[in-house]
């Protein structure tokens, strides 16, 4: 354990903007995509994609907060010190951290069995095998530098980004017909079934948005925070509605809705229908989404478990940093068996759908640390991005809103 006196140990500031928004894009486009595409066909038809648009729209509010938080305390285990900060309560700070890593844990054991079935495809070995070797090789790649890791994810982001611009490249190259049925996307204002179907789609859109936020919890390693970790933050927002909403309009043009809505493969089906190209070519991008997941959710677990050690809620050892690579080994080594016990040991079909359930109470009570924290200053911190009072109040009802709405839907 570390002495009383000794200096606190400080993670390398070596993320550029470039390397926080493919840090941003890799943690929240996931392999989700390939199934929520059927899902919003099914739901809304040709609508399908303002669903993704209204979604980006009210995940925005809480993504504001998470900037002007992250910029006055650019540190890791993000939310814990903004709830530490607003209310003064160490249990509380302790138990949103350990919300959070919880949250990112059942999120990664799900992704974590997911690439075991893609992998199957090519590799002749039981799941329980593929997912140790799959959960322990990403785990390695997590104990390099952060530089090193966040770069090989980057790349990793860029081949997954690649499947989903393939998709849209070959949609707007067949004809003109994703052009020209654009006014199909459009909402009768009298059509209540209509609005009533986009609210539902809506609301699986956000789950899809959801990991943007992880950016926060390496803000203590980007290069000027105050600047970067703004821009990240909403960078990886609008891509992402971007990508997601030409992808969705690009399959329900290609490919009738109830089709999409029928298949177990939606974005497969697409794929084969406009390239003609071996359904294996989008499994194996399928693949380096899932691993890429895991590497990124790795990283933000150990960041959060050294954050919450520096700020006294758990044993100083967990602070401790490698010599040769500036991580934290220990909390990564925590993260890798929690992530591996859990995909292993505990069906997660009921947990999975926790894991959106416990991000929108985590953006509500940030929500809550923001308005607390504005009420009790006179004037806010230079050097911070600072969002209008209004915003996290809408960040909250937008949030409170889409918890009651998941009541009412499912």
């Amino acid at each position: 354990m570390l002495s009383e006196s000794a200096p606190p140990q400080r993670l390398k500031r070596s993320l550029t903007l470039l390397l926080a928004v493919l840090y941003g894009l890799g943690v929240t486009i996931g392999a989700g995509i390939y199934v929520l595409v059927g899902i919003a066909a099914g739901r809304s038809g040709m609508h399908a994609p303002l669903a993704f648009i209204f979604a980006a729209l009210v995940m925005s509010f809480s993504a504001a907060s998470f900037a002007e938080l992250g910029t006055r305390m650019p540190v890791s285990a993000s939310e814990a010190a903004y709830v530490e900060k607003a209310f003064n309560r160490p249990w509380l700070s302790l138990t949103m951290g350990l919300l959070v890593v919880l949250t990112a844990t059942i999120s990664a054991a799900t992704i974590s069995v997911g690439s075991a079935g893609y992998l199957g495809v090519f590799v002749d070995l039981p799941p329980s095998w593929i997912i140790t070797l799959v959960v322990l090789s990403m785990g390695l790649v997590a104990c390099l530098s952060t530089r090193q890791s966040v770069t090989l994810a980057g790349i990793m982001t860029l081949i997954e980004l690649g499947g989903l611009v393939l998709i849209i490249a070959a949609g707007f190259g067949t004809g003109s017909g994703v052009v020209t049925r654009l006014p199909e996307i459009l909402l009768a204002p009298s059509d209540v079934a209509a609005w009533v179907g986009l609210s539902g789609t809506t609301l699986i859109a956000v789950f899809a948005f959801i990991g943007f936020e992880h950016l926060v919890n390496v803000a203590e390693e980007m290069k000027n925070p105050s600047r970067t970790l703004p821009w990240a933050l909403f960078l990886t927002l609008g891509l992402t509605a971007l990508v997601y909403a030409l992808v969705v309009w690009v399959a329900v043009v290609a490919v009738p809705p109830a089709e999409l809505a029928t298949s177990s493969a939606p974005l497969a089906l697409v794929f084969e229908r406009l390239t003609g190209m071996s359904l294996k070519t989008m499994s194996l991008i399928a693949v380096i989404a899932t691993l890429n997941g895991i590497i990124v959710h790795v990283i933000m677990i150990s960041r959060v478990l050294y954050g919450l050690a520096n700020q006294g809620n758990l044993p100083q050892v967990l602070t401790h940093l490698s010599a040769r690579t500036g991580t934290p080994l220990l909390a990564t080594a925590i993260g890798v068996s929690a992530i591996l016990a859990l995909a292993l040991a505990v069906p997660l079909t009921g947990l999975a759908d926790l894991t959106a359930r416990f991000t929108l109470v985590i953006f509500a009570v940030i929500n809550i640390t923001l308005i607390r924290i504005k009420s009790l200053e006179t004037a806010p911190p230079v050097q911070v991005f600072v969002c209008p009072a209004w915003v996290p109040v809408a960040g909250l009802v937008s949030s409170i809103g889409l918890l009651l709405l998941d009541l009412v839907v499912r």
